[in-house]
């Protein structure tokens, strides 16, 4: 019988919710295939579609507005780059739709719209029942004023619907921000789902291993990738790619050693800083030989740099160039940008972050790079203009580098080859197209191993619980998953896999209403946590998250009472060697003190359930001699070894998983269970990870019981429990 608990747990399921529509008929001029991926597109509502350049998502995304524009009876707005209006306005009627440019909100008809994004102050977002954001990769390009613009501006649209070549391959931040726009969930709560920071560097986010086919699952759920037609069923005729000619041409640079640098050699590493000087020593070379290169050839040109000198020097000595760049008005940029489109202009000269995105240019099969940046994004999506599907010569692509900017180049390659990662979305893509149910991973019944000491269950821990006589466990005693800090499975029940701590705690607290139910009165739980170090990257601000006081409150607000919260000391030099800690740097603390913090203890919360206690826990002197009972009740334990846990090695750590990263302390553990419980008493792990409570707890001549979800650590847990068998322990001899 479905539960409530059961109920809560399909909200974890991480799959867009549909909003859309199922339409009739499309253009009969659309392929199959592209209808297909409207249809997709239509009934999802918020939708992205990824796909390879050339492959008309022009075409697609005018279909969409359309049909949106037909069911909500309200006018639908494409947003686009500088000159693709005209562009999609062209192409547009081409099609049979009636498109108009609207300049600014005295414009706007009920149809379809179409404004340049520098526009989109001048408009109205109310008015419109659905959106079109085509090159929508420009979400990332945007500075975060911007972004934050359009993400806000059309919060209340039902119907949102990105247009995109291919992200950049493993730019997880673009993937975030789109799915921020379309309404899907923010940035810091896909951080918090599918990635793991294991150093809380700010900057350095990595897909945990066990997620990455739920990543690219989840994303498929509001986002379709196509390289070809037949990715989706479709016939690849027409649309093979002519080969690239790559040419490099490397300007040597001409540095003085020390005075320049500081170093002896010219580093073919340079900083930023060193590469942009480095370029400016070496404008007037590169520049040159771009334009001989140029002037050298017939038929059009498309010449791509990145400052404003090398724009000026190459308009100058390419008499036949038309020029593009930030200084001129919007009105002036169209008007050159037509003319090199519409073959007026055989040359153009401008930057990728000007032209480099949505202008179809196979008229074109020469281009050259007169300097480079680190953005594997511009790069691409500039050499698109002119290599995209319909283009039917060989291209030239020539680049003007100094050898400092080899690394550079380098790097830029690298990423290309690994573009292939986000195709990974191509089978759901076809699976979602066909409509097919998505599969969850979810274990719901329990394998159970046992002995005369202990019983072990691997499944999932509120599931568990639910299966125990009330008021049965004398004690219980476990370190949770950190809210949304580590995750151990792919088990959509872990608790570590929780969009943040709202959703964290929602979960737990079924966890805490068993634990009512199944401990004895005037008896302890006894939880072992840390509060949490948010960071700019995922929570938009450094500080702690107080999860000790998150989890105090959740186990009072459902009848416990708070009966210590015991500090457990940890060096602040390990943790800033382990984590990199901005605050707790020394270099920080002589630049701005104001920066440093204090380091992060541990702390053994203990919760008491209302109740006589029917089983007193006593001591004798001998078992408890008062220097150790000293030492225990300090409110700060000073003395446990942090290096002291049950040791995993490689045991319960599969391909795809994280391997446990955080053991407790068996100090702590024997210590709780000297205080709390007494021979022959019960006691539950309900996160019994690799045994260390179970452990400790059959040393101690307690029985244990343990809940493990993640079958390899619980392989690892039943093997600890047996070791445990026949072993004592004498806390005394370390206590003090």
């Amino acid at each position: 019988m479905k539960t409530e608990y059961d109920d809560f747990i399909l909200t974890k399921v991480r799959f867009a919710q549909s909003v859309g529509f199922e339409c009739g008929e499309l253009n009969s001029k659309l392929w199959p295939w592209q209808r297909d991926l409207v249809r997709l597109a239509l009934r999802v509502g918020r939708f992205a579609l990824f796909e390879e350049c050339g492959l008309g998502k022009t075409f697609q995304q005018l279909e969409w507005a359309h049909q949106v524009s037909l069911h909500t009876g309200k006018p639908v707005l494409i947003l686009c780059p500088l000159a693709v209006a005209n562009q999609t306005h062209d192409e547009g009627h081409r099609f049979g739709y009636s498109v108009r440019i609207a300049r600014d909100k005295s414009e706007v008809w009920e149809g379809i719209n179409v404004c340049n994004y520098d526009r989109l102050h001048l408009l109205d977002p109310s008015v419109f029942g659905g959106v079109v954001l085509d090159e929508s990769s420009i979400l990332k390009s945007f500075e975060g004023k911007l972004r934050r613009d359009l993400t806000r501006a059309f919060s209340d649209i039902d119907f949102k619907l990105c247009c995109s070549a291919t992200p950049a391959p493993n730019d997880f931040t673009e993937l975030g921000q789109h799915a921020e726009f379309l309404g899907i969930c923010t940035p810091s709560q896909m951080l918090a789902t599918y990635f793991i920071n294991d150093t809380f560097d700010t900057g350095t986010w990595r897909l945990k291993k066990h997620s990455v086919e739920a990543f690219w699952q989840w994303v498929g759920s509001w986002a379709a990738c196509v390289r070809v037609p037949s990715d989706i069923g479709g016939d690849d005729t027409g649309y093979k790619l002519p080969p690239v000619d790559l040419v490099i041409h490397e300007v040597e640079t001409q540095l003085e050693t020390s005075i320049d640098t500081g170093e002896l050699f010219a580093n073919p590493v340079a900083s930023a800083t060193a590469m942009h000087a480095n370029n400016r020593k070496t404008l007037v070379d590169r520049c040159a030989r771009a334009a001989e290169i140029v002037n050298a050839s017939s038929g059009p040109f498309v010449v791509w740099c990145e400052t404003n000198d090398e724009s000026d020097a190459l308009a100058r000595l390419i008499p036949d160039a038309v020029e593009v760049c930030g200084s001129q008005s919007s009105e002036v940029k169209e008007k050159n940008l037509d003319a090199f489109s519409t073959g007026a202009k055989r040359v153009i000269v401008t930057k990728p972050s000007i032209a480099g995105w949505g202008l179809n240019w196979q008229h074109c099969a020469q281009d050259i790079f007169v300097g480079l940046s680190h953005s594997f994004e511009k790069y691409y999506q500039a050499g698109k203009r002119i290599h995209r599907f319909g283009q039917t010569k060989p291209v030239t692509r020539h680049v003007v580098m100094t050898d400092c900017e080899r690394h550079v180049f380098a790097n830029i390659m690298k990423k290309n080859a690994k573009h292939e990662t986000m195709h990974t979305l191509v089978k759901f893509t076809r699976h979602n197209i066909s409509n097919a149910p998505k599969s969850v991973t979810m274990k719901t019944e329990i394998t159970t191993e046992t002995s005369d000491h202990w019983t072990a269950h691997n499944g999932d821990c509120v599931r568990v619980a639910k299966t125990f006589p009330s008021n049965s466990i004398g004690f219980s005693v476990f370190s949770p998953p950190f809210a949304d800090l580590f995750t151990y499975s792919s088990d959509v029940q872990d608790m570590g896999n929780c969009g943040g701590m709202e959703e964290f705690m929602q979960q737990f607290g079924f966890l805490i209403d068993e634990l009512t139910r199944v401990t004895m009165p005037g008896r302890e739980c006894a939880v072992h946590c840390c509060d949490l170090l948010a960071t700019k990257w995922k929570d938009g601000a450094i500080e702690l998250k107080d999860f000790s006081t998150h989890i105090a409150n959740e186990f009072r607000r459902r009848g416990w009472l708070f009966h210590s919260r015991i500090t457990i000391w940890k060096s602040p030099v390990t943790e800033m060697q382990r984590t990199k800690a901005h605050g707790l740097l020394y270099k920080t603390l002589l630049s701005d003190s104001s920066d440093s913090r204090v380091g992060v203890p541990d702390y053994l919360l203990v919760f008491r359930k209302p109740g006589e206690n029917p089983v007193p826990i006593k001591r004798t002197k001998s078992e408890f001699p008062l220097d150790a009972w000293q030492e225990i009740a300090s409110p700060v334990w000073m003395t446990v070894d942090q290096t002291r846990v049950l040791n995993n090695y490689e045991e319960g750590r599969e391909a795809s998983d994280e391997r446990h990263i955080c053991p407790l302390q068996l100090d702590v553990i024997e210590r709780a269970l000297f205080l709390w419980s007494q021979p022959g008493d019960l006691v539950f792990s309900p996160f019994m990870g690799i045994g260390s409570e179970g452990f400790c707890s059959v040393k101690m001549g307690r029985k244990f019981v343990g809940a493990e979800l993640k079958p390899s650590y619980f392989r690892e847990a039943v093997a600890n429990l047996k070791k445990a068998e026949g072993l004592k322990v004498d806390l005394f001899s370390r206590a003090a």
